[in-house]
């Protein structure tokens, strides 16, 4: 695969010039199980030195994830309850939009679950399925023992709702209404450099973590190549690996 780093990398150089801190974090979604594929998640992850935030399904996942979890560089996040659809026929899918009885519940329990399995290494961060939450129920997650909701674009207020911090993720290379292969690289790399080009001209929060987005159960070579020489070309330029243990 050749990639076109150049965008990428002059912006990477404006950043550091203007001496703006970047900090950079890993977030990889629906997890239940160790996997051949968790096995080089894990691997990339070590190689890299970078950190995964392993969003994980609580209702479905088993009890060896949180021992395998635990010997290796990944901090476990609440991933929904089930990451089942309730969407309507006009609503994109969501487990957490859409009103409906027991989404209190879910949330709660999907808390609960993990805390049960996973202990002091869990981060009480709400990673809603499909990254789509219900507002009026962001609060509630606060009450319910939350700290951090993560969901997808550049963030609007540091803070989703009061006592839950918001930090979110910005680059997928997965084409999700394509092929579901990898995004046309170019298109990733310019879009990057987009970012960093917000964040250096005040027009998005700066200080929010950069976050890549993956999904290790449906990655092709293609993804697996191109998440590692993303993360090796972010460090390289200057960013530096971020994690939630840091918060």
């Amino acid at each position: 695969m050749t990639i076109d780093w150049t965008p990428l990398r002059q912006e990477l150089q404006a950043c550091r010039r203007n001496d703006m801190a970047l900090p950079f974090w890993w977030r990889d979604d629906d997890a239940i199980a160790p996997t051949t594929a968790l096995d080089r998640l894990a691997d990339l992850s070590r190689a890299t030195g970078v950190a995964v935030h392993l969003a994980i399904v609580p209702a479905h996942a088993t009890p060896d994830l949180a021992e395998y979890t635990a010997a290796r560089q990944m901090i476990p996040l609440v991933h929904g309850w089930a990451h089942r659809d309730h969407s309507t026929p006009d609503q994109k899918k969501n487990e957490f939009l859409t009103d409906r009885t027991g989404l209190a519940e879910d949330s709660a329990r999907g808390l609960a679950r993990m805390q049960q399995l996973f202990g002091a290494s869990l981060r009480s961060a709400f990673v809603p399925p499909w990254n789509r939450v219900k507002e009026a129920h962001l609060p509630v997650l606060a009450r319910q023992g939350y700290t951090v909701l993560s969901t997808f674009g550049a963030r609007q207020t540091s803070e989703a709702a009061s006592g839950l911090t918001q930090i979110n993720t910005h680059i997928d290379p997965i084409w999700w209404k394509g092929t579901r292969d990898l995004v046309q690289p170019d298109i990733l790399v310019q879009s990057t450099a987009a970012l960093l080009r917000a964040r250096r001209q005040g027009a998005e929060d700066a200080t929010e973590p950069l976050g890549l987005l993956t999904h290790h159960l449906v990655h092709t070579p293609a993804i697996w190549d191109f998440t590692s020489a993303y993360i090796q070309e972010m460090l390289s330029g200057g960013a530096t690996p971020w994690t939630m243990e840091t918060t």
